[in-house]
């Protein structure tokens, strides 16, 4: 990383990849051509626009024809969820977890204030689904199940492959968001019979402002975006070639450095959460450690502020994030970590770490110094905390 900046924010966003850069660049000068036009000019760019697809498409091992470009992951998940609502009006019953994104959880919250029935499947104390309750909640009403690849807090993988088994064998659509799995972990759609998936470029190094709906072939969703002709007709909008180009070839990367980031990216989180757990006054891993994303750590600091943190953390041009959230001057904590029953003096000391192939050791070095350091200074200024340092 940057002499200056230690970034371990990449579940919130990632650095545009400089191969995705280079490749995007020519799409901006030379290459300016609406690739929907039927002049050469036009014509020439619906070759990149197809190369892209199919990049994006071995990604996650699936048909090019299966791909629909959109904007960002958030419209890939509304498009999924009112599409396949919008195709079969007649069930007014949907499933979703308590710790999906917002992007998931704030539509299906909208939509039980609009005459769905929505049940909501609950997770245990490491944030793992519980499947009996999901079989328990699927009925012949049930239209749709969204449940998350991976979770964005905790980096937590649900067991998809039966997740979607379960669905489809009870006769409901199944849509998953898996904008923080794609490109960390293998996804083989040949195998796994997901109906509908969401990508998001800016969370593999492509820019942001560009996703992915992956729409299985023979399921019938109505489309979210109307206008032109545009991704087969199934999302209007002059197509953003530069950005195209660019998640393809950031999926590209990220197959290429999958491996990497399985191995590599997940030693030094590995690293990073036994130095912590070691050597801080109080702090644990939350969520499984054993089915988990390689590049996600989520710790709780008992007894101090997650927010204080980060500030102090920033400070040393350390780029974190919280498990908690201010919002409107008035402390949320995090419906993840509630949803998994974590203690409330743990839950807004949580901090997230979320690394990338960029990431060194050093970087881990780096942040468990100032860490210890932070950790120590908040629970000198915190009755709790004095009374912990001194229990230790």
């Amino acid at each position: 990383m940057s002499q200056n900046v230690v970034y371990t924010d990449n579940n919130a966003t990632t650095m545009v990849a400089p191969e995705v850069v280079e490749a995007m660049m020519p799409f901006f000068s030379q290459l300016y051509g609406n690739a929907s036009s039927m002049h050469f000019f036009g014509g020439q760019i619906k070759k990149y626009v197809d190369d892209a697809r199919g990049k994006v498409a071995a990604l996650i091992n699936a048909d090019p024809a299966e791909i629909i470009f959109t904007s960002c992951g958030t419209e890939s998940d509304n498009a999924a969820i009112r599409g396949i609502l919008a195709a079969q009006p007649e069930k007014r019953h949907i499933i979703t977890s308590r710790v999906e994104h917002p992007a998931v959880k704030n539509v299906f919250q909208h939509l039980g204030k609009n005459g769905y029935r929505v049940s909501e499947i609950s997770v245990d104390r490491l944030g793992r689904i519980d499947l009996d309750e999901l079989r328990e909640k699927l009925d012949h009403e049930t239209a749709l199940v969204s449940i998350m690849w991976a979770n964005n807090e905790t980096g937590v993988i649900f067991p998809i492959q039966e997740i979607a088994e379960l669905v489809k064998s009870r006769g409901a659509v199944f849509h998953t968001d898996a904008v923080q799995a794609a490109g960390k972990v293998s996804i083989d759609l040949h195998k796994t019979p997901v109906d509908l998936l969401s990508i998001s470029g800016h969370k593999l190094h492509a820019p942001k402002g560009i996703g992915v709906l992956y729409l299985r072939k023979g399921v019938h969703c109505v489309p979210f975006m109307m206008g032109g002709h545009q991704e087969s007709g199934r999302r209007a909008g002059t197509e953003n070639v530069p950005y195209i180009v660019g998640l393809g070839r950031a999926c590209e990367l990220a197959h290429e450095f999958m491996s990497v980031e399985q191995r590599e990216v997940a030693r030094l989180r590995d690293l990073l959460e036994s130095e912590l757990t070691e050597k801080a006054i109080d702090a644990s891993v939350n969520g499984d450690t054993e089915h988990r994303l390689p590049n996600t750590a989520n710790i709780s600091f008992k007894y101090i502020e997650g927010e204080s943190i980060l500030m102090l953390l920033s400070e040393v041009g350390i780029a974190a994030s919280s498990g908690s959230a201010c919002t409107s001057g008035s402390l949320e904590p995090s419906h993840v970590l509630r949803a998994m029953g974590i203690p409330f003096t743990r839950v807004h000391g949580s901090v997230r770490f979320s690394l990338s192939r960029y990431n060194t050791q050093d970087d881990m070095h780096f942040i468990v110094q100032h860490m210890l350091r932070i950790e120590k200074r908040l629970r000198d200024i915190s009755p709790f905390g004095r009374d912990e340092i001194n229990a230790h």
